[in-house]
């Protein structure tokens, strides 16, 4: 039988990853420079509310009618517009409330609690995503970069005009290269000191400029570890908004078993077997390690490794 280019399963690694069941129709050409006005006009209109690291969920739902997001003080100047769901706009807005006095039914949660413990369906975790990530990058750009006057914002959100120099400026994504490192039947898996308890996880580092995913994941592994690195592999990328990442995982095969830990940025680091790597997913290590959430792209590269 021969092999055809497509001859994969249906569903692609990365639609399993958290953040990653977003089901708005951006419609990207169609967007207008009134189209918050629009969708603010529309009584069918859904807002994300946004704040201090947070967002605003009541009942475990996280879009709110306009009416109810009312009285949570979306700021209106810094609303965005995410798009279509279901035929219903969807937009996202800073809320100025003091979420120290939200009444019973609305919770302010943390982006990290939403996302690892299941809080919101993940078409709403999705679409927080894309909401923080925007919201973040209006807010680290309201003036022109090429002159220093206060921009404008267009496109709904997508787009800041300068009124002085006429600079256009657009959303940023950070792609990050996160890799699995492997080598026969082993893998290497390091700790950060900020990490939790017991937790070990893949190596990671920003893509630079001019420089394309394979020869990012053998810098940063090499900078970290000493390791050489030969093939590389793509597997899944994740939105990461933090504020506004792209996570690239890729499986790395090292060239050899010695390593130097780079101790200015890793607490720890070691070979780990395949059977002590399914323990630690399974969370019955009995040292307690484990491995980052279900949700994270590094479970998905670590899971399919040991599956594979």
């Amino acid at each position: 039988m021969s092999f055809r280019l497509f001859d994969v399963p249906e569903k692609e690694p990365s639609h399993f990853v958290g953040f990653a069941g977003n089901r708005i129709n951006r419609h990207a050409e169609k967007r207008s420079d009134d189209a918050v006005d629009v969708a603010l006009a529309n009584a069918d209109a859904r807002m994300l509310l946004i704040g201090q690291g947070k967002v605003l969920v009541a009942d475990g739902n996280a879009f709110f009618t306009l009416k109810d997001a009312a009285p949570f003080l979306p700021a209106r100047s810094s609303t965005v517009y995410l798009g279509l769901q279901d035929d219903a706009p969807i937009l996202a807005a800073p809320s100025a409330f003091d979420f120290s006095a939200l009444p019973g039914a609305v919770q302010a949660i943390d982006y990290r609690s939403v996302y690892t413990q299941g809080i919101i369906p993940p078409d709403q975790l999705g679409a927080m995503a894309q909401a923080v990530s925007l919201l973040t990058w209006n807010e680290n750009n309201k003036y022109c970069g090429r002159c220093g006057t206060k921009t404008l914002m267009r496109d709904g959100g997508y787009r800041r005009t300068c009124p002085n120099c006429e600079a256009q400026h657009f959303p940023r994504t950070d792609p990050v290269a996160i890799m699995m490192v492997v080598r026969g039947d082993k893998c290497l898996l390091a700790r950060g000191p900020h990490f939790g308890p017991g937790m070990y996880s893949c190596l990671a580092g920003f893509i630079e400029p001019g420089e394309t995913i394979e020869n990012a994941v053998r810098r940063e592994t090499f900078e970290e570890t000493n390791l050489k690195i030969g093939r590389v592999l793509y597997h899944a990328s994740q939105p990461w908004p933090f504020p506004y990442s792209l996570m690239i995982g890729c499986h790395a095969e090292a060239l050899s078993d010695d390593f130097i830990l780079d101790r200015a940025e890793l607490e720890d680091g070691r070979w780990f077997s395949r059977d002590a790597v399914v323990s630690m997913l399974d969370r019955t290590h009995p040292d307690g390690l484990i491995t980052p959430p279900p949700g994270a792209i590094a479970a998905h590269l670590i899971r399919s490794w040991v599956e594979g």
